[in-house]
């Protein structure tokens, strides 16, 4: 597939999902670069802001068989990934597959399960497969996560381990629309006389996985990907950070830029690129020092310290030689 046809399917995609999700584009952009890069999604929003909404519609829009899990306390690992039940008909266990055998699967306000059933989820993100009662079971691809859960909340909530947000390749929200879109969601809302939003699938599965192997063909110059680790590094070395990002930061900023590039039909990754997705890719996987949570210093405003704190490689360098 030619970059030209993903960006022109990538266009439509957003285009049908937009017609559930208003005026958020930029968004829901990010959203689909995570599943372009084959990764999965943290939402962190105040509840109402369309988070299930969005998961479904892009479920549509993308044909992709979908499942939701509402993460309680007493969710049991089990009732994720499924269990074997005795068959009295043929004297024999039968095995049950849970939600998670699907291809995108919604986790809604997943800090509220325990530890135990959260970690049930581990394997499968970073996998692709469940393993239970000694067997390994691979998932059909494409398998990707979106996560929910709510910033200011945090009764009867356990929140995610640092290993289990390591392997969201990105986090981001959608925020509260403008008047101009909360009043054009009022409207869209009289005129289809619904409150369902009826949208249709614009490509398939096998499509979509044409689509991320197609961003492999971007080309990364080595001063970007210098660019991309000397970012990482600097989130160690922060006066802010008690932990800074993982490889797995510097491995986020390469696939999501590329997909970045790729939506724009560039067959080559700008610096600009890598700092447009270095907020969302970066900022879920450092853990501040406790003292900053006095002084209101998130995570995102040392992100965007270091991206200023960084020199920047100038972008003539960064396009392909000439063959």
């Amino acid at each position: 597939m030619e970059l030209g046809e993903v960006q022109a399917l990538s266009g439509r995609v957003l285009d049908e999902v937009e017609k559930a999700v208003i005026g958020k584009r930029d968004a829901l952009e990010l959203v689909f670069l995570g599943f372009l890069a084959d990764g999965h999604v943290l939402l962190e929003d105040y509840p109402g802001l369309a988070k299930t909404l969005a998961a479904r519609s892009f479920a549509v829009a993308l044909s992709m068989d979908f499942a939701r899990i509402q993460f309680t306390p007493d969710l049991m690992p089990s009732d994720v990934t499924g269990s074997s039940i005795w068959n009295q008909r043929d004297s024999d266990f039968e095995f049950r597959p849970g939600p998670v055998f699907t291809n995108l699967l919604l986790a809604d306000e997943i800090n509220r399960a325990p530890p135990k059933t959260q970690a049930a989820l581990l394997e499968a993100m970073q996998e692709r497969q469940a393993t239970i009662e000694g067997i390994t079971h691979r998932f059909e691809p494409p398998f990707l996560v979106i996560a929910t859960q709510n910033p200011i909340e945090f009764e009867g909530t356990y929140p995610l381990p640092e290993a289990q947000l390591d392997r969201f390749l990105l986090r981001t929200a959608f925020g509260y629309p403008s008047r101009d879109g909360e009043v054009d969601v009022l409207t869209r809302r009289i005129e289809r006389a619904s409150d369902e939003v009826e949208l249709r699938p614009v490509i398939d599965r096998a499509t979509l996985i044409a689509m991320q192997r197609a961003t492999e063909s971007v080309h990364v110059a080595v001063s970007v990907r210098e660019y991309c680790v000397d970012i990482v590094a600097a989130t160690r070395t922060s006066q802010s950070a008690a932990v800074g990002a993982s490889p797995r930061g510097s491995l986020a900023l390469l696939k999501l830029s590329r997909c970045r590039a790729a939506l724009q039909s560039r067959d080559f990754v700008l610096p600009d690129d890598v700092k447009a997705i270095a907020v969302p890719a970066l900022a879920h996987r450092l853990v501040l020092r406790p003292e900053l949570w006095v002084q209101k210093i998130t995570a995102e405003d040392v992100v965007g310290e270091v991206l200023e704190s960084v020199p920047t490689p100038p972008a003539e360098d960064a396009s392909p030689a000439p063959s």
